[in-house]
């Protein structure tokens, strides 16, 4: 495993961070705030033509060929500045497993539009029925040369802006995974606003049609691309929040460095040096854990018990980076006039999302009760 990046993934991280850093300014996310769209229409052109919503678009579909390593680097760079658009639905939800499973009928109809920044696209993974989202419970009924799909998927990102919907469902055959217009007949979405701003949806499928045309692969590598889908999602999510811990943290060091009580600055007092310490720290832990990851997926090896260690890292460590900054700013980290409290909100949403750190406990333990780890296989 090599941690240094490419000239060119530094060159894509360098990009991403300058448009955001020069776009994504403290009124503009307040103007934004203030409207009932979750989106930055703008933001979302100049992405496009900076060529970054291509970045893991085939050169032959019009992007630059890269992979998620690529993906994860824009949106680390996004967390950093908390810019309001669907990179993580469109990008690593959507094109990245159009581009890997999807027929060449379904990648000309997608992925150039993709990286023109003309279509958004998102996945439905999480059930309130199922906590596993390996092993959903909508349902896909054969119908014909198709199936119609019965169930319910709740947390969705980007339904209002969507053009196509992933949904894996349980078949005869085995998991399905489709591709669903939003305005088919027989899907009801039902938004709730999340306290990020976000908008989140309840989908309600009842005898939803799909075609041949929507499917995604077929019944024998239907779990497969289910699995990949997850997990390159959870890796990215760790890598997004890395971002948001990031540059908290430094916000936080900064803050503390300049705010004077007893006529020294609060940095100076060994609690709060501690504390930052720590955050220090769990920032590390996470970051690493993270790309680890990532870099395993990337070159298509088994990386289960190194995503369920991100993403307790990033919902752990993210949750206590978060806490620690907001007790370290002391009363101004409650003003809303003040940009701190949108890393917490972030921060404490990437934590539970697609489960938090309980939960990656618990597979672990499960993994560990079946498979001991090889090094206490040698011991024993």
């Amino acid at each position: 495993m090599d941690f240094n990046f490419t000239e060119e993934q530094e060159m894509l991280r360098n990009l991403a961070g300058e448009i955001f850093q020069a776009e994504v300014t403290s009124a503009r996310l307040k103007q934004i705030e203030g409207q009932d769209r979750w989106f930055d229409d703008a933001l979302w052109k100049q992405l496009a033509e900076a060529d970054l919503l291509g970045i893991a678009v085939p050169e032959a579909h019009g992007g630059m060929g890269y992979g998620l390593l690529e993906l994860c680097l824009l949106l680390e760079q996004q967390g950093r500045e908390l810019a309001p658009v669907p990179l993580l639905p469109t990008l690593v939800m959507g094109a990245l497993p159009i581009a890997k499973f999807g027929s060449p009928q379904q990648q000309q109809d997608y992925l150039p539009a993709v990286a023109a920044g003309e279509l958004i696209l998102t996945a439905a993974l999480e059930e309130p029925a199922a906590q596993d989202p390996l092993e959903p419970t909508t349902r896909a009924v054969k119908d014909g040369d198709g199936y119609k799909l019965s169930g319910a998927k709740h947390e969705v990102p980007a339904v209002d802006l969507a053009q196509r919907i992933i949904i894996p469902a349980q078949s005869a055959e085995g998991v399905r995974v489709f591709l669903v217009d939003p305005a088919a007949p027989g899907l009801r979405a039902t938004k709730s606003r999340t306290s990020t701003g976000e908008p989140l949806f309840l989908l309600e499928l009842t005898d939803l049609p799909v075609g041949p045309a929507d499917f995604l692969g077929d019944a024998e590598n239907g779990r497969e691309i289910l699995e990949w889908i997850y997990q390159s999602t959870l890796a990215a999510l760790c890598l997004l929040q890395v971002g948001v811990s990031e540059r908290t943290l430094e916000m936080t060091t900064g803050y503390v460095r300049e705010r004077v009580q007893f006529g020294v600055p609060v940095g100076s007092f060994q609690a709060v040096q501690h504390r930052c310490s720590d955050d220090y720290i769990d920032l590390a832990a996470t970051r690493w854990s993270a790309w680890r990851a990532a870099w395993l997926l990337e070159e298509g090896r088994p990386a289960n018990d190194e995503i369920a260690i991100a993403k307790f890292w990033a919902a752990d460590a993210g949750s206590r980076i978060a806490n620690s900054a907001m007790h370290l700013h002391g009363g101004i980290g409650v003003d809303l006039d003040y940009p701190i409290h949108r890393y917490f909100l972030w921060a404490k949403a990437l934590e539970l999302t697609l489960g938090g750190a309980a939960l990656q406990l618990s597979r672990l333990g499960a993994q560990m009760a079946a498979n001991p780890p090889q090094d206490l296989q040698e011991v024993m």
